[in-house]
């Protein structure tokens, strides 16, 4: 009898569920033990069930893979460690509300004056941009109501001229 490929999802019938925890539990279990025997490593493994009860392996004592862990966490050099790329995006957004934050004027009280000033011109640079985008903007409306005025005016002027040429008729 060969395997058939199942998909994966939820097992709705909660007996069949429960058989198929206990089944791969035990497989999941058998495949840690081979991992720690084959290449001699310390592996803990935990296990909470839909209804909450632990079941552990391991290849010693979870307590002591746990403090493992715990000890090599705690010896790494902070400099050389860098953290996943979800914590580094979280810092990164941090910093920039934070720099957004100063832009607009709030929690400026931790700036050294040099870095006030910098701020300033950063704001200044930036104003100036926007006043030029403004006037630039504004330019362009005038010239499109101008070309509209001109149009109107054109259109009011053949008007009067086939007004008059009823009135004449």
């Amino acid at each position: 009898m060969t395997k058939h490929k199942i998909e994966i999802k939820k097992i709705e019938n909660i007996a069949a569920r429960q058989v198929a925890f206990s089944k791969r539990r035990r497989s999941l279990f058998k495949k840690a033990g081979e991992l720690s025997t084959l290449c001699d490593a310390e592996v803990a493994l935990l296990v909470f069930s839909a209804t909450g009860k632990l079941f552990q392996h391991s290849s010693s004592s979870v307590e002591q893979v746990v403090e493992m862990h715990k000890n090599m966490h705690s010896s790494i050099d902070k400099s050389s460690y860098h953290p996943p790329m979800e914590l580094q995006m979280r810092n990164e957004v941090a910093d920039k509300t934070h720099e957004l934050r100063q832009l607009n004027g709030e929690e400026l009280q931790e700036l050294k004056f040099q870095e006030l000033m910098k701020l300033e011109e950063r704001l200044l640079k930036g104003l100036t941009r926007v006043l030029k985008a403004k006037d630039e903007r504004m330019a362009n409306d005038i010239t499109v109501l101008a070309k509209k005025g001109v149009d109107l005016m054109q259109e009011n002027k053949k008007l009067l001229q086939i007004a008059d040429e009823k009135e004449q008729a």
